[in-house]
């Protein structure tokens, strides 16, 4: 918004020659705007300390170049109307515009072609805009016959984006992640890409760029995501797992005999089929979501709560990091409450609540949050290869929880010892008391996370 005004100002400092200025403002907004996402993938890999220069000197000249557009098409549109009517209709034409590209581009466009191709798809338009212009008027204006050119060469570059779109994305998905791909999609809510390193065959899921899961150490995640609560308290005969949908919590889960039945509630089908379907996954899961005990539920998580079939012994909540507004509300008061009032007697919650080292604030605040909910909580901690330090809570509805089980089930590193351990806080991520409760109105925890990854940016730039 601020990049528009500054270039509906600049527009002011323009020559009288409107026709000849919309065209080189819809010129550049096709280039800019087509080319930003290859230019984004590409800069990350290579020039990660940059990557937020580059990305908001993207967004601000394309604000820019957009801002110049309304009252470029005004003036333009008041020689042959009244200026009220003119700017009526721009604003009308802009708004409307703004409404379908908002709907289009992640309901049709992301899902359909990707990121990349979508860019290339969106500059496209702008580019066409240009060329229809261009050969409209092209012998009302000064050198004409030069934008119809100019048209047909920026649309010739955005063609052969989307042409060879798939080349380019895995061109930067290669740079971005090192490692071979083994498998990538654009499924209709996220990137999901694959990876093995070839000398040590280590398999890794990234989600949006996010790592998942490390075949290297997935299994001492698991391990203390899983089996603290399920050793604790009586038999556990129901289980509902949120997220988790490649079925590698359900493998441990698996490990308690007792186990009747497990929902495993995961928005994406993509990633449910990867784990159903693929070999390495099959292979990595046990087949885990294969069991006849297992219904696969693919639908958001915070939906699936305030209607549950069932009341479950046992919660798994296994989702990504609160690294953006929509996954905020999971760790919200809201969603914790009607976890709560899902929970069979002596019911526990166990969910996975990122690095107490990298994020530790965001850590204590989901903790906060959990204790304006349930009666009692327990915190804990692993040391992961391939994140760092990690951290899990659990929670109950009951008296407070145990804090020694006796592990006497088949486990590669989650030790009874181990567990007590896992429950002493270094002096440097230590509980922070006084930190806000999340809620859906006022969604704190967001901001405390990016503020948290933005102090580990520049404590990694300091060493």
């Amino acid at each position: 918004m601020f990049g528009m005004g500054v270039g509906s100002l600049a527009t002011k400092y323009f020559s009288d020659d409107y026709l000849k200025n919309f065209l080189r403002v819809e010129l550049l907004i096709a280039a800019v705007g087509g080319m930003s996402g290859i230019i984004l993938f590409l800069v990350f890999p290579y020039m990660r300390v940059v990557y937020e220069t580059t990305m908001y000197i993207l967004i601000l000249t394309v604000g820019i170049l957009v801002g110049m557009e309304i009252p470029i098409i005004s003036t333009l549109l008041s020689t042959q109307q009244s200026a009220k009517k003119s700017i009526a209709d721009v604003m009308s034409f802009d708004y409307i515009g703004a409404l379908f590209g908002a709907i289009a581009f992640p309901l049709l466009l992301l899902p359909s072609l990707g990121l990349i191709q979508s860019s290339f798809v969106v500059g496209l338009i702008n580019a066409l805009v240009a060329l229809t212009n261009a050969y409209v008027f092209r012998d009302s204006i000064e050198g004409g016959q030069r934008y119809v050119f100019a048209s047909w060469g920026v649309i010739a570059v955005l063609l052969a984006g989307i042409i060879f779109g798939s080349q380019l994305t895995k061109f930067a998905e290669k740079h971005l992640y090192l490692d071979q791909i083994l498998f990538t999609t654009q499924s209709e809510y996220q990137n999901v890409v694959v990876t093995q390193n070839v000398t040590q065959g280590d398999i890794r899921l990234y989600l949006d760029g996010h790592i998942q899961f490390s075949t290297k150490d997935e299994y001492r995640y698991h391990e203390y995501l899983v089996h603290p609560a399920f050793l604790m308290g009586p038999a556990v005969e129901s289980v509902l797992i949120l997220g988790g949908g490649e079925g590698l919590a359900l493998r441990e889960v698996f490990k308690h005999g007792d186990v009747q039945y497990v929902d495993v509630v995961d928005l994406d089908p993509s990633i449910t089929e990867l784990g159903q379907t693929n070999a390495i996954f099959r292979r990595i899961n046990e087949d885990s979501l294969l069991d006849g005990r297992v219904t696969i539920i693919n639908d958001d998580a915070f939906n699936f709560v305030r209607n549950p079939p069932r009341k479950y012994d046992r919660v798994i909540i296994d989702l990504p990091d609160p690294h953006n507004e929509a996954l905020n509300k999971l760790y919200s008061r809201e969603f914790y409450r009607f976890v709560s009032s899902l929970l069979n007697p002596g019911g526990i919650v166990t969910t996975q609540s990122t690095s107490p080292f990298f994020a530790t604030r965001t850590y204590w605040a989901i903790e906060t949050t959990l204790k304006s909910i349930f009666q009692s909580t327990l915190s804990y901690n692993v040391h992961l290869p391939s994140f760092g330090i990690w951290g899990f809570h659990m929670a109950s509805n009951e008296s407070p929880l145990e804090s020694q089980i006796n592990v006497d089930i088949d486990t590669k590193s989650l030790t009874s010892d181990g567990f007590i351990k896992s429950q002493i806080f270094e002096k440097d991520i230590q509980k922070i008391v006084g930190l806000p409760v999340n809620t859906i109105v006022e969604p704190t925890l967001y901001d405390l996370y990016i503020r948290d990854l933005s102090n580990k940016v520049q404590r990694e730039l300091l060493n």
